[in-house]
């Protein structure tokens, strides 16, 4: 699938994080120190959207259940996220913040 836009950049703060859809996927944007990163926003867990939940310091907590990850990683940090999520290479075009699905 390649490259695909997600949002304007200016949609997406350092203390909320942008929920977006891309196909039949919900993928979470998020800024640190003025860097963009995303991975799957629904926590596998309960299926929860994570955007909404806890962003501090590089993590999202689940607001259901507590489960906590990694923004950069994907990496989850606290159960019961049940298992890691997929992050997505980030880049910024012409202010619209894109992400690479080709490996997805």
């Amino acid at each position: 699938m390649g490259w695909v836009s997600v949002c304007k950049a200016s949609y997406v703060k350092p203390d909320s994080p942008f929920s977006a859809s891309v196909g039949d996927k919900r993928i979470g944007v998020y800024v640190i120190n003025g860097e963009y990163f995303a991975m799957d926003d629904v926590c596998p867990h309960a299926n929860a959207l994570l955007s909404p939940g806890f962003f501090d310091e590089g993590t999202i907590e689940c607001l259901l259940h507590g489960a906590v990850f990694d923004v950069k990683t994907g990496k989850c940090l606290r159960e019961p996220g049940d298992r890691d999520l997929q992050t997505y290479q980030v880049r910024v075009d012409a202010g619209q913040i894109q992400i690479d699905l080709s490996e997805s």
